[in-house]
């Protein structure tokens, strides 16, 4: 019942932007010359239906919230994204604890990446060109122009492809199958496989980005590599990522190739990935003892980055409240790189479970002079705030948050709550709904804003903000409806 009522949500958003795209409103957008996808779906339309996909994949899966993961992700896509092809660069990050090596593109922005992707990404190069892959991908318009080039039916090509993604990140790809009859699978798989020439000109695009965005060219046979022993590892079953974009020994060979046009350069490894590489393992792992064992291995024998190791003990040592020792491993990264701020948080996030939060405190509030744009040092503030008993502080760095990243719905889940404890229920309805929105639930978030607005109903300029986002999410729910 789920495959098929996301089936029938995308075929009908897909058949909506097929029917509507000659005539946009009155600002008619013009496509391209060359850019005949346009005219099928425009660049606007795409977007919209990506937002669309989001909502319902939101609603879902449990999007992994780790801020400090998020903040290095993001900054690396925009990076990549600045120094490749792509037009719109309204992009959409999303992370998800999966041991599985995937990540994937949406039409419209949606970038989505998996934690296992680091299990086999052994530099930043080498998830740079997973990145700057899918990056391509959007930017050449490759699922539109497999519309046009299907068109008779396009609207069961992208849907199955769509849903599939839906399908594989809430339940695993084994079960999404398994859960299908053989010819919805044999569909959605044929659907979700890009054409050779896709990946060609995805892979050449990709290479050309790594390299304009001052990356190791290099990392992208690298990662072909990788790719290709997990897939000698695990037997007949490829990684997730291979499912959707097969790979060759040719492909690995021409990738080589086009590296070695490029001119000798030494590129420094980035210690920043390696960190966060730590940090998405231990999430993998989910126990705290198998991460400290991992780790104190690797500082005993093979390790890709020594800190990184040192820093993942850190970690696991916070994991079973072993302070003293979590500490005394930090104070040796500190010393070495006392401006790191990935260690300074993690000096913060000892004392805030140690219970020294008016030391969090202060630790925080100085490094926000020099990092104010820090999204992972803001949320690290407000859990302190919150452990402190400080819940109005709390909900004032929750709220400037909300402010300046309006799409995250784990600042508005975070904010409603913060809210509560600090009295102030019409904020509490308001972050619910704006959470609500984003994960696709509109009944709810119309019941939040209306117990928000019967609270406020004395302040005209909150009642007349509520109002007007009253009717943007009819608007939007009628829009819905239509798709």
């Amino acid at each position: 019942m789920y495959i098929r009522s996301i089936m029938f949500f995308l075929n009908r958003l897909i058949l909506t932007a097929l029917l509507t795209a000659p005539a946009h409103s009155a600002n008619i957008e013009l496509p391209a010359l060359g850019d005949t996808a346009s005219a099928i779906i425009s660049q606007q339309q795409e977007y919209e239906l990506g937002q669309a996909w989001l909502r319902a994949y939101r609603s879902r899966i449990s999007e992994y919230n780790d801020p400090q993961l998020y903040d290095y992700l993001e900054e690396l896509l925009y990076q990549l994204a600045a120094h490749s092809e792509l037009k719109d660069h309204r992009l959409s990050l999303v992370t998800i604890n999966n041991p599985s090596m995937n990540a994937f593109a949406v039409p419209g922005g949606v970038i989505g990446v998996h934690t296992g992707l680091f299990r086999y990404a052994k530099t930043e190069h080498q998830i740079a060109s997973v990145l700057a892959h899918e990056l391509a991908h959007l930017s050449q318009r490759h699922f539109a122009r497999r519309v046009e080039q299907q068109r008779k039916n396009a609207t069961t090509t992208m849907a199955a492809m769509l849903a599939s993604l839906v399908i594989a990140a809430t339940v695993g790809g084994d079960a999404g199958m398994a859960a299908m009859t053989a010819s919805q699978a044999h569909s959605m798989e044929s659907a979700m496989r890009y054409s050779r020439q896709n990946e060609q000109e995805a892979d050449r695009l990709g290479i050309q980005t790594i390299y304009a965005a001052g990356m190791d060219p290099k990392g992208v046979p690298a990662m072909f590599e990788q790719m290709l022993r997990a897939t000698r590892y695990t037997g007949s079953k490829p990684p997730e990522f291979l499912l959707t974009h097969p790979l060759t020994e040719n492909r690995v060979a021409d990738a080589k190739n086009r590296v070695s046009q490029f001119p000798l350069k030494h590129y420094p490894d980035n210690i920043e990935y390696h960190l966060m590489r730590a940090r998405a393992l231990i999430a993998i792992e989910k126990n705290a003892a198998a991460s400290l064992n991992r780790f104190n291995s690797e500082l005993e024998g093979d390790s890709l980055n020594k800190d990184a190791s040192r820093y993942g003990l850190v970690l696991a040592h916070m994991g079973l409240g072993n302070f003293d020792d979590a500490r005394k491993n930090l104070s040796q990264l500190i010393s070495s790189s006392p401006d790191r701020l990935t260690y300074l948080l993690a000096e913060i996030e000892i004392d805030r479970r140690e219970g020294k939060y008016i030391s969090a405190i202060e630790k925080a509030q100085n490094l926000l002079r020099h990092n104010s744009k820090s999204y992972a040092l803001r949320m690290m503030l407000a859990e302190v705030y919150l452990k402190a008993n400080q819940f109005t502080e709390s909900e004032k760095v929750l709220e400037e948050l909300a402010q300046r990243y309006p799409d995250r719905p784990y600042v508005w889940f975070q904010l409603a709550e913060v809210s509560g404890l600090a009295g102030d229920i019409a904020g509490v309805h308001k972050a619910r709904a704006q959470y609500f929105i984003l994960n696709g639930v509109f009944d709810k978030a119309r019941e939040q804003l209306g117990y928000a607005r019967k609270l406020l109903v004395h302040d005209y300029q909150e009642t007349a903000i509520i109002d007007q986002q009253l009717r943007d999410l009819a608007d939007l729910q009628e829009k819905m409806k239509n798709f």
